[in-house]
């Protein structure tokens, strides 16, 4: 296998390749852009993982306006939906290959333990989204102090 891996090494060559749909005869073979009523809405990848005080989210989502972002907490569940607006800037004869999506992304994660909703933050660095939810101590003992009226 050359540098270039399974797809050749020229986009001249006349190589299809059927599971990521490049052509590289010069044109891509995905459609410029995504369309939500064709498709429906795609889903976004996610890393969950768990410390002993929080479970972090991390996706990527370069591309997303802040205000096309959107994330909705409960105690057991998170779900991230947005949309990413596609370059109007470019015809779709001047594509050679076209992979990224375009368009509305949700994602809806059941979270193994009950989380702190209020406390919840979530931060954007260099196109990566970063989701800490406080987990819930079950096991914590609050005092509650009677009052008398």
């Amino acid at each position: 296998m050359n540098i270039f891996g399974r797809f050749g090494n020229s986009r001249n060559e006349e190589y299809q390749d059927e599971q990521t749909n490049v052509n590289f005869n010069g044109k891509s073979t995905r459609p410029v852009v995504y369309d939500e009523e064709e498709i429906g809405v795609g889903e976004l990848s996610v890393d969950v993982y768990e410390t002993g005080k929080e479970i972090i989210i991390e996706a990527m989502i370069a591309g997303v306006k802040p205000e096309d972002l959107h994330i909705a907490t409960t105690h057991n569940s998170i779900t991230i939906s947005g949309k990413r607006e596609a370059n109007t800037h470019v015809k779709d004869d001047q594509y050679i290959v076209q992979e990224l999506y375009w368009g509305a992304f949700s994602r809806t994660v059941e979270l193994p333990n009950d989380i702190a909703v209020d406390d919840s933050e979530a931060v954007e660095k260099h196109g990566l989204l970063i989701v800490r939810l406080p987990k819930i101590d079950k096991e914590r003992n609050v005092k509650v102090k009677v009052k008398s009226i």
